[in-house]
């Protein structure tokens, strides 16, 4: 029987021997009354919309099986890869986040009845979480209560009895300093002197990202998909709408105010296609490359030229936009170079194999790990970690100037924030100011 296309729905069809109508749904036939009655048009309708409601599967009724937790999870996956998209039609971070959540809970029990899932079974699947896989003891709640979403999703469709997802409610989250599950300590804004730093070390794409963030505390996703026809440039004060941010489906207006420091920055990389993403990694390519062969001190006409040796099908090539991943690891690359590590940390060249005497090449990072071993590379990591910041660091520190120089209200409003408690999180109270009055008052 050919497969159903993914927005096609089963047809409204005639059983030979019988002459009743039928319908097949997941390859079980069912018979609807007599063909062309009103009643059968009825029954099919009512098969139809069970069968949506279910994520085009069979209720268990209807199947005739136990529902095991893996059949559960597939079932939860076919509604959210429908469910949880941007209004471009592109999967949100959130799918992403539920792949992640459902890994544990079908490695432990795929194979277990949904209906037997309980308290002590959820807690073994977070319990695997912070062992296992490592995760911070927020990060463990929130795909904890991810996991019982999925059953609340299954009682809502009748998939299970409402009181699995009423027991799951009963488990509590894991409290701060009563759980052997790592601490993460909180955002902190990153300096000035620390941002500044890597700004010959990284393209003038992801350097002009950097500024903007800095300035207008914009997220990283913002930041990364500026379009030239999102960015309102009629008035004195540009206004920048992204098309996708964080609370959009919440219904929240997403405005972000360009000034003149800003507009210098924008303006060298606007397009004249107005749906071409502004910051390229392509374009940074393509620049590299130029300043390559400007610095070029070999004769065109010796050794390669431009465009000889490249790749005709290359594994992977630059994007056309930066994505939160890529811009991350460029700021970290960035790090890497403003901050090197100690020399006996420090990746060194070894003698190369070639036709040239005394040739050397960088020793490549199964060779640096064994020379170092694990205790010397752990400080390196270590090195590393104290060494780099992130993106999310400038939106904190942009909040934090804009709550001490404006005050609170005003950095909610440039943060996007619906309400105080959220822009509390991002901006650094004045914790100088108090101490200046208390040196006074008290």
């Amino acid at each position: 029987m050919p497969r159903l296309a993914p927005d096609a729905l089963p047809k409204y069809g005639k059983h030979k021997q019988s002459g009743q109508a039928r319908v097949v749904l997941n390859g079980q036939h069912f018979l609807l009354g007599p063909y062309g009655s009103a009643a059968s048009r009825r029954e099919y309708d009512r098969r139809i919309n069970e069968w949506l409601a279910h994520g085009r599967q069979l209720p268990p009724a209807s199947a005739g099986t136990e529902l095991t937790v893996s059949a559960l999870l597939v079932r939860f996956w076919t509604h959210a890869e429908s469910y949880y998209r941007d209004p471009d039609g592109t999967p949100s971070r959130e799918l992403l986040n539920f792949k992640a959540a459902m890994g544990p809970l079908r490695r432990l029990y795929g194979g277990t009845r949904a209906a037997d899932f309980g308290p002590l079974a959820l807690k073994a699947v977070r319990q695997s979480m912070v062992r296992d896989l490592g995760w911070c003891r927020n990060v463990a709640n929130r795909q904890t209560n991810r996991v019982r979403q999925i059953f609340k999703w299954a009682a809502g469709n009748e998939l299970l009895r409402r009181g699995v997802y009423h027991e799951l409610q009963t488990v509590e989250g894991l409290r701060r300093g009563r759980s052997d599950a790592r601490e993460t300590e909180p955002v902190k804004p990153v300096a000035w002197a620390h941002v500044e730093a890597i700004r010959d070390h990284v393209s003038r794409q992801v350097w002009a990202m950097v500024e903007l963030q800095w300035l207008t505390g914009m997220r990283s996703g913002e930041v990364t998909r500026m379009r030239t026809g999102e960015i309102a440039t009629s008035g004195k004060l540009w206004i920048y709408r992204p098309s996708r941010h964080k609370t959009q489906h919440h219904g929240h207006a997403r405005e972000v105010y360009v000034g003149e420091r800003c507009k210098e920055i924008v303006r060298p990389f606007l397009k004249p296609d107005l749906a071409a993403f502004i910051f390229s990694p392509a374009d940074a390519e393509a620049e590299r490359r130029q300043r390559q062969n400007q610095q070029r001190r070999t004769p065109m006409n010796c050794g390669s030229r431009p465009g000889r040796n490249v790749q005709l099908r290359p594994k992977r090539q630059p994007g056309d936009r930066y994505t939160v991943t890529t811009y991350l690891r460029a700021i970290f690359a960035g790090c890497d170079e403003a901050f090197p590590p100690p020399p006996e940390l420090a990746r060194q060249r070894v003698p190369a194999r070639g036709r040239k005497e005394n040739s050397t090449r960088w020793e490549t990072s199964a060779e640096w790990k064994a020379r170092l071993g694990a205790e010397r590379w752990a400080e390196l990591r270590q090195w590393r970690r104290d060494h780099r910041w992130h993106p999310h660091q400038l939106r904190h520190a942009a909040g934090s100037r804009l709550r001490k120089e404006f005050g609170v209200e005003a950095a909610q409003v440039i943060l996007g924030h619906k309400t105080l408690s959220v822009t509390e999180l991002y901006a650094e109270k004045n914790v100088e100011a108090a101490r200046r009055i208390m040196a006074q008052v008290g």
